[in-house]
């Protein structure tokens, strides 16, 4: 449905919506800011941990890089991601690095008002995916839609996202692939309007994953951009107090 303009009459409610309970609808001002950080010029990663000790955050090392690695911090206060996490890249061992800025991601936790567990949905299931230590390989891209899309009605573009979706649950429903899905619009420095993170036992399910995506109505009609792509295998994972 395209976004009507807020008139004086109508009040701006920028919660986030999930599924009514009981009746009851479901909101919520909480959400997730992940973010993505790359760099390279590292031989040791064990040398990294230290630094990351205090950091609700995963490190990988970089798939298409031979001394590449990534990490991924999660932080519900925005302002934790310039503080502490200016602070850990400061030490040594990162300031030693050459960081890759081109490969920088950052989005939010949302929701799309159908949700039946609102905050497990913006909380806790992004950190049980991103922590969870049977899932090695991830797959990180930002992407951004034509702005065609933006101009459907929900009766379009409603069947549209679905089978989409589907295909997702499809490989999720087999433990395939699990997603962190980010919204980025204002905050990434090339305009990418999404963050997807896909993450997994196995890499090969991912590929096909994203392969099989190429031929939605969403992906081949509707996406302007995808990419760059980050391909990590987890070196270290920290603990979260909310999964």
């Amino acid at each position: 449905m395209k976004a009507k303009p807020v008139t004086e009459s109508e009040s701006l409610d920028i919660r986030e919506f999930g599924a009514p309970t009981d009746g009851k609808p479901q909101v919520s001002n909480r959400r997730l800011f992940i973010q993505l950080h790359a760099f390279y010029g590292c031989s040791n990663p064990n040398s990294l941990v230290p630094a990351l000790a205090d950091l609700e955050s995963v490190l990988y090392q970089d798939f298409n890089h031979p001394t590449g690695v990534g990490v991924v911090v999660v932080a519900e206060d925005p302002a934790y991601l310039t503080q502490a996490v200016r602070k850990a890249f400061a030490q040594e061992c990162f300031a030693q690095l050459t960081y890759r800025p081109e490969m920088t991601m950052i989005g939010r936790t949302y929701a799309s008002g159908r949700e039946m567990e609102l905050e497990d949905w913006l909380l806790r299931k992004p950190r049980r995916n991103l922590m969870n230590p049977d899932f090695s390989w991830s797959v990180w891209y930002p992407l951004r839609r034509k702005p065609s899309f933006y101009l459907l009605d929900r009766r379009q573009s409603g069947p549209i996202l679905a089978e989409h979706g589907l295909l997702g649950q499809s490989y999720a429903s087999r433990n395939f692939a699990a997603d962190i899905r980010l919204a980025s619009f204002g905050l990434d420095t090339n305009d990418n309007e999404f963050v997807i993170g896909l993450v997994g036992t196995d890499l090969h399910p991912l590929s096909r994953l994203i392969q099989d995506m190429r031929s939605t109505q969403h992906t081949a009609e509707y996406i302007e951009s995808l990419g760059p792509f980050f391909i990590g295998h987890v070196f270290w994972q920290s603990g979260s107090s909310e999964i």
